[in-house]
C-alpha cells in the first residue's frame, strides 16, 4: 500500500515527486537559473597563452578577424553580461591559438551572444 508524505508518493521503492501547477513555473525557473551561473566554456590547449586587449596592438601582424557566439539567453532569461562577455573571450582565444595568433583584441561590444575579435600575432 503506498504511504504519502506531503507530495511524494512512495510505492515499491520508486519515489515519485508530484508537483503542482503553482510550483511548475517556480521549478523551472530555479532551473534556468542554475544553468544561468554555469560555464559552458572551456580554454583549449595553448589559449591560455594569447593576450586579451582592450585595443589594437601595435607593431604586430594581424591574423585575421574572428568571430564567436554563445548562448545569451536561456528560455526568457538574459544570462549574466560578464559571465557572456567571458566566454566570448574564451572562445576567441581558443581560435586564436588555432591561427598562430598570441593576442586578440574586441573590434565591437557583445550583441545578443555574438562578438567579433581582431587577431594578431605579436614579437615577444
Amino acid at each position: 500500500m503506498p504511504a504519502t508524505m506531503a507530495g511524494i508518493v512512495v510505492f515499491r521503492q520508486e519515489v515519485v515527486v508530484i508537483v503542482s501547477r503553482s510550483c511548475k513555473g517556480a521549478l523551472i525557473g530555479a532551473l534556468v537559473l542554475a544553468t544561468g551561473a554555469c560555464t559552458w566554456v572551456h580554454m583549449a590547449p595553448g589559449a591560455s597563452a594569447v593576450k586579451v586587449l582592450t585595443a589594437a596592438p601595435s607593431g604586430c601582424e594581424k591574423r585575421g578577424d574572428i568571430t564567436v557566439s554563445v548562448t545569451s539567453k536561456v528560455a526568457l532569461y538574459d544570462r549574466n553580461a560578464l559571465r557572456v562577455r567571458e566566454e566570448l573571450e574564451t572562445l576567441a582565444r581558443n581560435e586564436a591559438a588555432g591561427i598562430d595568433a598570441d593576442t586578440v583584441n574586441p573590434i565591437d561590444q557583445p550583441a545578443n551572444g555574438n562578438q567579433t575579435f581582431a587577431a594578431w600575432k605579436c614579437k615577444r
